[in-house]
């Protein structure tokens, strides 16, 4: 007579070899092999000449004339890298006139789009809020002005900054394709604008084309996306990892806009930090209220150590 030891121990079992299933089904190496892929183009992204990694400075500009360079006593300091005396940039009538110092070699970028191929002494600067601000190179330094709300700054960037020199990768969770949804898109109606605050301490009012119903970990989550209706979706999002091994103030995630039945795939698996997390130089937008999840959503990029907390 057979022992029945052995079918009980299957029964015993079971629910191990179906978790095992699930998990060899969540950990496809193609589904990894193509988000390591994702990740290592994210990491090349970071560590370029005018990535985040290369922020040293944003610096406020006043109405009408600041002087700019790395002497004690200009309007705009910069680092010791650049020359004592840069230039000045006027801000009158929602225009920037930047003027160089004489004998100080400043570029822009040539009528090519080569970035400091063209040498200038005077050029208007158009500021952040169009596609292609002017940027202005004087040796390994590169600056452009930025608009926020009713405040103006000058963004500097060091494409030899040692946290740059530094940097060796962010780390993150597994990939795990359990963080993988598939999300409603519920248009907003009528169209509505979702106030989004900054580290500045502002309010900006941003599009937003509906809410996102899903259900992730076993429990129905909803965020609201910022971005016009038909393009591609951006997702400021808190969530219980936040300030333990997560960025504390959030992460971002994008999606590709919705398809006509509404739905949308979220991959937490590509939540990034944001620039905040690497510089203290930059204006993130925070989570809008109502899009701080409850669970801990352990994927995507973690806290980067040397960064800005």
């Amino acid at each position: 007579m057979n022992s029945p030891r052995p079918l009980a121990l299957t029964l015993l079992l079971a629910p191990a070899l179906v978790g095992l299933f699930a998990c060899a089904r969540r950990t496809d190496p193609a589904y990894v092999k193509s988000i390591d892929a994702w990740h290592a183009k994210r990491m090349e992204s970071l560590r370029s000449e005018t990535g985040w990694l290369t922020l040293v400075g944003l610096l406020p500009l006043h109405a009408g004339e600041n002087s700019v360079g790395s002497a004690a006593g200009s309007d705009v300091r910069l680092i010791n890298k650049a020359p004592a005396r840069v230039g000045t940039i006027t801000v009158a009538d929602g225009r920037f006139l930047f003027q160089a110092a004489p004998g100080v070699d400043t570029r822009v970028e040539n009528a090519a789009g080569v970035p400091g191929a063209a040498r200038v002494d005077t050029v208007t600067m158009i500021g952040d809020a169009h596609d292609r601000p002017t940027t202005v190179d004087v040796g390994p330094l590169l600056f452009y002005v930025i608009e926020r709300g009713e405040k103006t700054f000058l963004r500097v960037k060091d494409r030899q900054s040692e946290v740059r020199r530094a940097f060796t990768g962010v780390d993150r969770f597994p990939v795990d394709a359990r963080w993988r949804v598939t999300a409603k898109l519920v248009p907003h109606d009528p169209p509505v604008t979702v106030p989004v605050p900054d580290v500045l301490g502002q309010i900006s009012e941003e599009p937003s084309p509906g809410t996102l119903s899903f259900t992730l970990a076993g429990r129905a989550c909803r965020l609201v996306p910022t971005g016009e209706p038909g393009s591609q979706l951006f997702i400021i999002f808190g969530d219980a990892t936040n300030g333990v091994s997560t960025y504390g103030a959030g992460r971002f995630l994008y999606a590709d806009p919705p398809g006509p039945d509404g739905k949308v795939v979220l991959d937490f698996n590509k939540a990034i930090n944001p620039p905040c997390a690497f510089t203290p130089f930059a204006t993130c937008p925070l989570p809008p209220e109502g899009n701080r999840l409850t669970l801990a959503v352990e994927a995507g990029e973690k806290s980067w150590g040397g960064g800005h907390h």
